[in-house]
């Protein structure tokens, strides 16, 4: 059993509080630690056995045991999980000579079992991808704790902040993997449709708004009430920049509230890879503004505004032809998956200068009768279908079981669901600690900045380091980029995404071939084949968001499958070939 070897303390009589205290009992050892007793002295290990005795085990389930000192109760528990081969045993032990002790006892009880771990991470983050590296993406289902000592008790918020932070990194994983299901598809199909951009369209990397003051808009409702304190304190100079002393970025879905008002932006982020948002545009068309749209967004975004089309990628799933564009520079900015186009296009005016980035509009809530702002296509819908039997106020939505009441940063009451929250809890993480990010006193749930309210955002928006005569006379572009009309000189990016694409052509044809039998198989082609145009099953619901992992090329149910995407995937790189060259 573990403890055979005592811990050894000089001197004797009382022992410091803050040195762990091993006292022998008739079945194993106990533990006197910060005056609290961690195990049991009858018998500390019959008394974790019977927790998992008592435990029906679940596959595809984590078993959280929080600081497992000894180990006790841990071999009755692996043996149970022989019968559930996807489980596993998480064992975290927060305090240091505590976490030494078990060091010492439990990896040589279990030296072949890979399916626990042990660690003294207190890092809810770090835990999350502990578990990722070891046992790899979507690998669980659900989270189960067992405390087979007392040693939690010592630091219980920690332990519930890290079993928390695990449920929600499954939930999230399985989250990502239903929206790889559904959109996977789509999203490599409109990268593909997309890459013809690249030779003319400059990346987020080469864009810049210098030292100037960036006010990023989302569409919330308390976008109204932001744009009228603008427009009080601004006037006409609001319309564009110059004479306006800051720089707007704007959601898509923003987009109509500020033509409504005549208010030009600097910048527009599109992400939606449907036609949803095709509606924002509507009438903008004039305006020449340019757009900044993720690689995955619908191609139809990138001629509605007219203006200047930059690029970036978010990696929606871990795929190869990323990597293989990168290596052939063909790849634009990445920037990571953050599921809001709110929160990316805060990260983006983050990345686009050194001044003061503030938010306004940016909400996670909603009120009984709005959910947008005024003149947003939806709130446009819902006046449009207001009568005498159809009231504008939505109260099946703002009175579903899921949805609550919260404080807005003003103080007055709103409404939010449980993903409007964890979008908020993530902007909270994301950018925590960002001292040039500050929010605009609203209608909206905290983002966590400490909020300004109007007088103080106006005087904040007004301040530049920059040169007064730049500034003041015009001469700066809205965007910083390349200066010549064709950022591909001589052809050499055109030419490179026209080789690639040949390459990705050929390649699924030659697959092709061997599932259909024209071309013998050779077993080892086949697999990497198959891995190489892993965007035609990433999608597929045993794949979606597990890391890369797919059925072997032996399943003839998984070929079957991929011989379906095939002639869909060689007619977009066939296309992108017919296209005329920029």
């Amino acid at each position: 059993m573990p403890g055979e070897t005592p811990l050894t303390f000089p001197g004797q009589g009382t022992f410091p509080e803050n040195i762990p205290r091993q006292i022998q009992c008739p079945q194993g050892f106990s533990v006197i630690y910060k005056g609290k007793t961690l195990l049991s002295r009858l018998d500390p290990a019959a008394q974790a056995e019977r927790i998992v005795t008592a435990l029906t085990p679940v596959d595809r389930t984590l078993y959280f045991c929080p600081s497992p000192l000894y180990g006790y109760g841990l071999e009755k528990l692996l043996d149970k999980l022989e019968q559930t081969p996807h489980s596993a045993v998480l064992c975290v032990e927060a305090d240091e000579q505590l976490l030494a002790l078990s060091q010492k006892t439990i990896p040589p009880l279990f030296p072949d079992k890979p399916r626990l771990c042990l660690t003294g991470t207190r890092d809810p983050a770090g835990l999350c991808a502990l578990v990722r590296k070891t046992w790899g993406s979507r690998s669980f289902r659900r989270l189960e704790t067992l405390r087979l000592s007392a040693g939690w008790r010592l630091d219980p918020e920690l332990y519930d902040s890290l079993a928390e932070a695990l449920n929600q990194d499954i939930a999230l994983d399985w989250g990502n993997a239903m929206t790889l299901l559904k959109l996977g598809r789509l999203y490599i199909k409109n990268a593909i449709k997309n890459l013809n951009l690249i030779p003319r369209a400059p990346s987020l990397s080469k864009l810049s708004f210098y030292d100037d003051p960036i006010l990023i808009l989302g569409a919330g409702p308390s976008l109204d009430a932001t744009l009228e304190g603008l427009s009080a304190h601004f006037g006409e100079l609001l319309s564009v920049f110059p004479p306006r002393p800051f720089r707007i970025v704007t959601v898509d879905t923003a987009l109509p509230c500020l033509m409504a008002r005549n208010i030009k932006p600097d910048l527009v982020v599109a992400l939606e890879s449907q036609h949803w948002n095709l509606r924002d545009f509507i009438g903008s068309g004039d305006w020449k503004i340019p757009v900044l749209m993720d690689l995955s967004a619908l191609p139809a975004t990138r001629e509605i505004l007219g203006g200047r089309t930059c690029l970036f990628y978010t990696p929606w799933a871990d795929i190869r032809l990323f990597r293989r564009l990168e290596a052939a520079g063909l790849l634009p900015a990445l920037f990571p998956p953050l599921g809001s186009v709110a929160l990316s296009a805060a990260a983006i005016a983050l990345s686009l200068g050194s001044g003061p980035v503030l938010t306004g509009g940016i909400d996670f809530s909603f009120t009984l009768d709005k959910y947008h702002a005024r003149s947003t296509p939806g709130h446009q819908e819902k006046l449009r279908r207001q009568n005498r039997f159809r009231d504008i106020l939505n109260i099946g939505a703002a009175f579903r079981p899921a949805v609550s009441g919260a404080a807005a940063k003003s103080g007055t009451a709103v409404r939010c669901d449980p993903a409007m929250r964890g979008y908020r809890d993530l902007f909270k993480r994301e950018f925590a600690g960002e001292k040039r990010l500050h929010d605009i006193v609203s209608d909206g749930l905290p983002l966590g900045p400490l909020p300004l309210d109007m007088a103080a955002a106006c005087a904040l928006l007004e301040t530049s380091a920059g040169p007064a005569p730049a500034r003041g006379g015009g001469k700066r572009d809205a965007i910083k980029a390349p200066a010549a009309e064709l950022p591909d000189p001589g052809g050499l990016r055109a030419a490179a995404l026209r080789d690639f694409a040949c390459r990705e052509r050929d390649s699924l044809i030659k697959l092709r071939k061997i599932l259909t039998g024209e071309t013998p198989a050779v077993q080892e082609e086949l697999e990497g084949l198959l891995d190489g145009a892993d965007y035609l099953w990433a999608h597929f619901p045993d794949c979606a968001g597990t890391g890369g992992r797919r059925p072997p090329g032996t399943d003839i149910s998984f070929l079957k499958r991929v011989r379906a995407e095939l002639d869909l995937f060689i007619g977009l790189w066939e296309q992108l070939l017919a296209e005329p060259a920029p």
